[in-house]
């Protein structure tokens, strides 16, 4: 039986129910006042203008729903909808477009757009901890790439091809986890200020020959260098094949399936890779316990969409 045949991807009750035991775990919280003690249950009465799934606090009187301070407060669409939409983009390895979301989920592009971007909200994490460190491998793979469109020749019609590029700065700890950057370009300083800022100094770090790269072994247990315009790609156990490998799912996401981006929603993409990368089926983590993940990560965002839309 298909996961999205449970009741909670088809049934609006079922929705909030599956939503308000995975944020709530069956003590509902005031997102007004923080109050837990006095939390009563409204009744839906269609007649009466009472909302599916609401609330009231009994200390500060104020109504609510799972819904409120969350990135799918004032959507405009059913909650069993966006929840099918936060399944589909969890389980697809390189993503769903915002086309195919509106053709699967019958509603307009336009909305299938805004809900992909609000879940990509979802997906970003702010993980602060420094990577390499205790308990984990202690080994760190560090590599940068360019997605975009390079300039090509003209059409039948004279019309050029547009020329943009955009950086991508990546770390990842090999068997762990990665954290993916928007960063303006390959310079020493902003690149090793990442580094630092994410990385435990007892790790092991590996890159390429870039001179970016020049002066990390003074800050950490060691760096190691592979030399690729040498077509050397691994020494023993130093290569940077790890990162690299997520940087191909990254790109033939983009390029397969969303196909464009603009430069200023770039760091949502990266929210959504990086998120599906850092719970992916190697670590044990199943496409109903990434739906989850994503849906607890609602909690305390939004959104600023202001934009056209760029992906197909």
């Amino acid at each position: 039986m298909s996961v999205l045949s449970q009741p909670q991807f088809h049934d609006e009750a079922a929705a909030f129910d599956w939503l308000e035991k995975t944020l709530w775990n069956g003590a509902p919280v005031c997102p007004h006042c923080g109050g837990m003690d006095r939390i009563s249950k409204i009744k839906p009465n269609v007649a009466a203008r009472v909302r599916m799934g609401l609330h009231r606090c009994g200390d500060c009187k104020k109504q609510f729903t799972v819904k409120v301070g969350t990135v799918f407060e004032h959507a405009r669409m059913p909650l069993h909808k966006m929840l099918q939409a936060v399944h589909l983009m969890c389980s697809s390895k390189k993503g769903i477009s915002a086309h195919q979301l509106h053709r699967i989920l019958e509603i307009q592009y336009k909305t299938a757009w805004f809900l992909a971007h609000r879940i990509r909200e979802a997906m970003r994490s702010g993980e602060l901890a420094p990577m390499g460190g205790a308990g984990g491998s202690g080994i760190v793979e560090i590599d940068e790439t360019f997605i975009g469109r390079l300039g090509g020749e003209p059409d039948r019609k004279g019309h050029g091809v547009t020329s943009y590029k955009n950086t991508v700065f990546a770390l990842v700890e090999r068997g762990g986890a990665t954290r993916m950057f928007h960063v303006e370009g390959t310079t020493k300083n902003e690149l090793q200020a990442i580094i630092r800022a994410n990385v435990d100094r007892e790790a092991r770090i590996m890159t390429d020959e870039g001179r970016w790269y020049l002066g990390l072994d003074k800050d950490f247990a060691s760096h190691g260098v592979v030399n690729h315009s040498r077509k050397e790609y691994a020494r023993g156990d130093i290569t940077t094949n790890t990162v690299e490998g997520s940087f191909s799912i990254f790109k033939r996401g983009m390029k397969g399936v969303y196909q464009h981006c603009a430069e200023k929603h770039l760091h949502r993409y990266l929210a959504e890779f990086e998120f599906r990368y850092n719970a992916r089926t190697a670590l044990g983590v199943n496409d109903q316990q990434r739906t989850a993940k994503a849906a607890i990560g609602i909690k305390g965002k939004r959104t600023d969409l202001s934009g056209a839309s760029f992906d197909q």
